[in-house]
This record gives structure tokens, C-alpha cells and sequence, in this order.
């Protein structure tokens, strides 16, 4: 059903601030940058995954949602996964109980996609969409971020966040263990990773949380964010062996962000 991960999307209050942090933190210009019903947005592509900026801006339903959906913070909001045949997505998610709404088409039907009903995904806003053509990055910084390693999803009920991911989105599980005594899953969906973290709060919705982003060498990503002024930790040893990471402090707008750089993955 899902062929990876297309983009996430990231609520914010101003723009243009909002495009110029993430321009910085991943090192790619904005590909696309437009305004519809109300909401200004601005999409930046690295390798594989974009990042969509999305800001209210004027009177109208969907701003009103934006509006709602930042009451509780600019963040993380959406996540957009890729398919390839977005009527037999379609098809599926509503043989497997995810309630699609209607497929709806871009500009151009440059994309089509459909949202998956959020009672269904436990509170996560999940979309499916198909692209006429791939998203291409625009020009790049040197150590720019490579693409979207992982994107955390808090559930305070990892058995049914497994069973929408595993049985019913058709991701890969790849690992599950116990850290610190929380339990961490991991879901393979092409060269992106869901990981599910077990998280308090017994019966309470799942939570997108945060982003871990792809880079070649950690010391030098680093570096580079060092020198456009943005506050990040030092390089450690990341909790699987062979990887090395380092914390991005601010200008993330809201999103808890990791840069990794890999060792091996979960194949």
C-alpha cells in the first residue's frame, strides 16, 4: 500500500522565519512556496523526504483548523506517506477499517491524495498521496541533510500503534526492544523509519513527536549548523552501535530534532 514516506508537516505560526530555520537546518532551498484556502506553505525536499511549512493566513476552514491544530504548539503535525495507485490505497484503507475521506487533487492533478480518518490513526494525521513526478531538492549546502532517517510517534499503547502500522499500514517491522523501560518498535517504510516510543498516559491518543534527519558526517553537519548560529548538542555515540548523532537545540520550530549519522541499518 505505502511506498515510503513523501513528507511531513510542520505547523507554524510565521512563515517566512519558519522557511528560513529549515532552509538552515537541512541546508536545501524551499522547492515550492504558495498560499490556498487561507494557508501559506512552503515545501523543502532533501533526498528523499520534504518538509511542508504550513501558516495560517486569513479566514477560512482550513485556517481555522491550522488555527486549532496550533493551539497546542507549532510542531510536528502531519505525516504524508507515498503510494503509487492512490485508488487502490483508497481501496484498501477502507477494507482495513481507516475510514479514508474523499481522494482530493492538486493543482494541475499535479498529486491526488486522501486523509485517513484521525479516530481510526489514534489522533496521528496520516495522508496517502500520489505524485505525478518525484519531489525534487533544489540546491544544496555542503554536509546538507541526505533525507529522513526517523519520525517518533508517541503511543501510550504500543500493541494497537503495532497493529495500524504493522497489520493494517503494512510497514516492516524491523525491531522491538526495551530501553530504559520504555519499549521502542520499529517500522521500515522504504529508507524511512517509524518508530513508535512507548509513552505515558494509559488510553490517551497517539502523538507525532519528532524528526531524525540523515546526514554524511555528524561532526561536519554539525559544524555547519554551528557556524549559521542554530544551538547543538556535541556528537555522542548514538544508541545503536555504529551511529553517531547530535541534538539540534532551536530553530526547529517545535519539533524535537536528532541529525544521525548511520552505521548500519535494520536489514
Amino acid at each position: 500500500m505505502l511506498a515510503g514516506v513523501d513528507h511531513v508537516v510542520i505547523a507554524v505560526r510565521d512563515l517566512a522565519p519558519a522557511v528560513r530555520a529549515y532552509e538552515t537546518l537541512l541546508g536545501h532551498e524551499a522547492t515550492t512556496r504558495d498560499e490556498r484556502d487561507g494557508v501559506e506553505r512552503a515545501l523543502i525536499a532533501t533526498g528523499d523526504v520534504a518538509v511542508e511549512l504550513m501558516a495560517p493566513a486569513g479566514e477560512s476552514e482550513g485556517a481555522a483548523r491550522l488555527e486549532a491544530a496550533l493551539q497546542s504548539g507549532e510542531g510536528l503535525k502531519s505525516l504524508v506517506f507515498a503510494v503509487a495507485d492512490v485508488e487502490r490505497a483508497h481501496r484498501r484503507a477502507a477494507r482495513v477499517g481507516l475510514a479514508p475521506g474523499p481522494v482530493q487533487a492538486g493543482a494541475h492533478t499535479s498529486w491526488r491524495a486522501f486523509r485517513l480518518d484521525t479516530q481510526k490513526t489514534h489522533g496521528v494525521r496520516i495522508f496517502c498521496i500520489e505524485r505525478r513526478a518525484p519531489l525534487a531538492p533544489a540546491s544544496a549546502a555542503a554536509d546538507a541533510v541526505l533525507g529522513l532517517d526517523h519520525v517518533v510517534v508517541r503511543s501510550a499503547d504500543v500493541e494497537r500503534a503495532a497493529a495500524l502500522y504493522g497489520a493494517r499500514l503494512g510497514l516492516d517491522m524491523r525491531l522491538d526492544r526495551v530501553v530504559a523501560n520504555r519499549r521502542l518498535m520499529f517500522f521500515r517504510c522504504a529508507g524511512t523509519v517509524v518508530e513508535i516510543a512507548e509513552a505515558d498516559g494509559q488510553g490517551a491518543q497517539d502523538a507525532l513527536w519528532g524528526l531524525s534527519w540523515r546526514v554524511a558526517d555528524a561532526a561536519a553537519a554539525r559544524a555547519r549548523l554551528r557556524a549559521a548560529g542554530v544551538d547543538v548538542s556535541e556528537v555522542r555515540d548514538g544508541m545503536k552501535p555504529g551511529t553517531r548523532v547530535f541534538s539540534v537545540r532551536d530553530g526547529t520550530c517545535g519539533t524535537p530534532t536528532l541529525m544521525i549519522e548511520q552505521g548500519s541499518r535494520f536489514d
